[in-house]
């Protein structure tokens, strides 16, 4: 005789109970759950684990602020990882200015970068670690060895964050003007990572029993989600452009010559410019002793020659003191051999290894024969010999001499950059192009004929250069060679900028990060929307979660042995295995110990 309809209808009413059991219940996966211990806290063996117990903080004071110190040392080390990747457009300024110091050369930039992202990655590991065990209702142990990792990262982030704030504060403006190009993208990776957390967070909102926990953490996570949603509102960027309102690309300038192709200052490295795509072509000058003007950055000859070798005894003499003579004597390519400032010495054939070893000083009067057969812009910096230098007080008209006599190069060719005695250059030589080292009043600059500027990029304005274009003052920034950096400055509307990798700036054929106002609130609101939704969903889930648990067991969990008891599904009511057979099957077969399958075991 079959089971009766009554029977039937409990034996349903059980499997669907099992099935909601079986959802409900937490499932512990030891080898994950060990894994994550054993990481995180060294705590390898099974009795070790211990689960946080319902209502109940989720780790000891001591382990809460570990957990603290552990978010503030992430968080600075990832402001400082942000600023120092920011900031490759100067890092070779970084390494020449530590080699002026220290006497010897060393890639300290990429050095510090490396560091700076082992730091940020090691710090990284131990968040997701901490999150993970949270998130499985793990109490957190940090082992006293990451705690002491964890003191050397942050150590190391405030005194590196420190040092570089005082030495290159301008590097804090460049890391505000990356977020003008990257801000849309930072604020989608800042909202999917609060959507990430809003499962643990979730996990523990529902079980903490006292009202002003449950307070504080809901109330601190809304308040950085809404920040999250509502910042885009306050972001500026110029590479929101409508359709059509971008300008043309800048000109390409090669600071002093392509210095990531041939050692600079040299006649390789102007040629290698001009083949990449530079309008223009920017160095410095120095006055021989005998009143040759020739090309070099440095106060010293120490760092682009062979100085050292051939007058060990005047290395650290001015190099306004040599005489052309003396300069002939130098080469002027070795050192980029050697040191590779750039990291780019391995691209060279062997043809322009063999040149760049060959390379010498070089004078203006061969610079400016180069533009001129070229057709190119040139701009430099003019130094003032030193005192007792003959030409101290004559560095000017020399300068100008050799323009208007000794080479072939037009004057309207010349962006003349020198603030001394511009009166009396104008009045010397009208046709040259009067440069502005410094912005100033459209009045004052009109004044004294100003017709471009030549700015540090960390100045650079939409609304200023824009202002300075109506009346047809352009604006050339110095130094950009980072592709992004470049972008902005197309954006902003700058009429040319000085490069150390005009090769690499000239095929860029649109700003990288341009969007229209329209794709930009599209992705906005597509991402908050996504992330609403996903944070409801999590919520709710685990409200019913708990609810469920909760009502199953009939009661509230318990503790047995320091970890959570598993929450049966024998189902007594409906049939008992040991005494009672509602099948009418013998004790033994299949069917009359299946509910069995729904009993989940103790550990």
């Amino acid at each position: 005789m079959g089971p009766s309809p009554t029977t039937l209808s409990k034996l349903k009413l059980g499997k669907l109970r099992v099935v909601r059991r079986r959802l409900l219940q937490r499932y512990e996966h030891q080898p994950y759950i060990s894994c994550l211990a054993g990481l995180y806290g060294c705590q390898w063996r099974r009795y070790q684990r211990t689960r946080a117990t319902p209502g109940d903080c989720c780790c000891s004071k001591l382990e809460c602020v570990s957990f603290a110190l552990l978010i503030m040392t992430f968080c600075l080390t990832l402001v400082f990882l942000y600023f120092w990747s920011e900031a490759q457009n100067d890092y070779n300024d970084f390494d020449w200015f530590n080699f002026g110091n220290l006497g010897f050369w060393f890639p300290w930039s990429v050095v510090l970068l490396v560091i700076a992202a082992a730091f940020f990655s090691y710090v990284t590991l131990l968040l997701l670690l901490a999150v993970c065990l949270l998130s499985e209702g793990q109490k957190l142990y940090l082992h006293w060895g990451h705690k002491i990792g964890i003191l050397v990262t942050l150590a190391f982030s405030i005194v590196a964050t420190a040092v570089l704030s005082d030495l290159w504060s301008k590097e804090w403006t460049t890391l505000l003007l990356s977020f003008q190009v990257t801000a849309p993208y930072l604020h989608v990776g800042g909202v999917l990572l609060v959507t990430l957390l809003s499962w643990p967070i979730a996990l523990h909102f529902f079980r903490i029993n006292k009202k002003v926990g449950r307070t504080l953490i809901m109330g601190l996570y809304l308040a950085v989600l809404c920040a999250l949603y509502l910042v885009p509102l306050g972001m500026y960027s110029p590479c929101l452009k409508k359709e059509g309102a971008l300008g043309p690309a800048p000109a390409l300038i090669g600071h002093r010559g392509a210095p990531m192709l041939a050692p600079e200052n040299t006649l390789m490295s102007f040629e290698k410019a001009v083949e990449a795509g530079g309008e223009g072509l920017e160095t410095d000058v120095t006055i021989s002793y005998d009143g040759v003007p020739f090309l070099m950055h440095d106060r010293t000859l120490r760092r682009t020659t062979n100085v050292q070798k051939v007058f060990p005894n005047r290395t650290d003499a001015p190099a306004a003191m040599f005489t052309w003579g003396e300069l002939e004597t130098l080469n002027a390519g070795d050192w980029f051999l050697y040191h590779d400032p750039f990291g780019t010495a391995w691209s060279l054939g062997a043809e322009d290894r063999a040149q760049a070893q060959n390379q010498s000083v070089c004078t203006l009067r061969d610079f400016l024969e180069l533009a001129a057969q070229r057709g190119k812009q040139v701009i430099f910096d003019l130094y003032r010999p030193p005192r007792g230098h003959p030409y101290r007080d004559t560095w000017i008209t020399r300068t100008l001499e050799v323009i208007q006599n000794e080479s072939s190069i037009h004057s309207h060719q010349v962006l003349w950059l020198p603030p001394d005695l511009r009166n009396l250059v104008q009045k010397m030589d009208p046709d040259l192009q009067q440069t502005s080292g410094s912005w100033g009043p459209v009045e004052e600059l009109q004044q004294n004929h100003i017709v471009q500027l030549n700015l540090h990029y960390s100045s650079m304005s939409t609304e200023m250069i824009s202002e300075y274009a109506a009346v047809n003052i352009s604006t050339n920034l110095y130094v950009i060679s980072q592709p992004w950096l470049y972008s902005l400055a197309w954006c902003s509307g700058a009429q040319s900028v000085t490069t150390n990798s005009p090769q690499l700036l000239n095929k860029l054929t649109r700003p990288l990060f341009l969007m229209t106002p329209d794709e930009y609130n599209l992705m906005w609101v597509l991402t908050d929307v996504v992330s609403f939704i996903l944070i409801l969903i999590i919520f709710i889930f685990h409200w019913w979660r708990e609810r469920g648990l909760a009502f199953c067991s009939g009661s509230k969990p318990t503790l047995e042995h320091g970890t959570y008891s598993k929450f049966r599904t024998e189902m007594s009511d409906v049939w008992s295995v040991s005494s009672v057979n509602i099948l009418g099957e013998p004790a033994g077969s299949p069917l009359a110990t299946e509910p069995n399958l729904a009993t989940v075991s103790e550990h």
